[in-house]
């Protein structure tokens, strides 16, 4: 999977700005309608008309219905890639992982409501987990996120990611625990990045001791 670029923020001319707000208007059309009236049911004409546009302009923005109902993400996890690479080289590769995460959920919130309300990126989370055809997807593209984060974990190592397993067991590690605090951040009440971010702090907290601690004793 091609490195998801950010969004927001555009900062060319009249043009490019105009443009962003299409691209925003369309995000948050779908997404409205995809938690209100179902994904399945949703088709790109809504779209289009919803934000009074033509499907030819939406299809210069999207792919497909899929590609609109990931935008947020794909933005969420090109944040906390450019963070990983930016983590010093000498920290070792969970606390880099952990530190990007967190550094990501700093600002993301923002990032996020400069294009839908963060309640309606909880829904939509909500809305994938529940469509077996984006479960599907979702499954497909968390594989793919994780062979570039074990890929790029490698790479700060100087390891062979083929010959030596630990980047990609580190990163099956640190990738169930951001599933189990997305998905019990999905079914709960409080839709804020604050909540994400604690539950996925405190999840990250439990790595070591899940791993190296007698449970009996616990």
């Amino acid at each position: 999977m091609a490195t998801p670029t950010p969004q927001t923020a555009p900062t060319g001319g009249l043009r490019e700005r105009k443009k962003q707000r299409t691209r925003d208007a369309l995000i948050r059309a779908a997404l409205e309608l995809f938690t209100e009236q179902g994904y399945e049911t949703t088709t790109i004409d809504e779209i289009a008309e919803a934000v009074d546009v033509s499907q030819r302009t939406f299809f210069r923005y999207f792919a497909n219905k899929q590609d609109v109902a990931f935008a947020v993400q794909d933005m969420v996890e090109a944040r906390f890639l450019d963070e990983l690479r930016a983590r010093p080289a000498d920290e070792a590769p969970l606390t880099a992982l952990r530190s990007a995460v967190m550094v990501a959920w700093d600002d993301i919130g923002n990032a996020i409501a400069s294009v839908i309300p963060v309640d309606l990126h909880m829904r939509s989370y909500q809305m994938i987990e529940s469509t077996p055809a984006l479960v599907a997807a979702h499954l497909r593209r968390s594989s793919e996120l994780e062979e570039q984060i074990a890929q790029l974990i490698a790479r700060r190592e100087g390891l062979d990611v083929d010959a030596d397993p630990r980047p990609r067991v580190l990163v099956a590690a640190f990738s169930g625990v951001m599933r189990v605090a997305g998905k019990v951040w999905g079914e709960g009440q409080d839709c804020t990045v604050a909540a994400i971010r604690e539950l996925t702090q405190s999840y990250l907290d439990h790595i070591g001791p899940a791993i190296d601690v007698d449970w009996k004793t616990r």
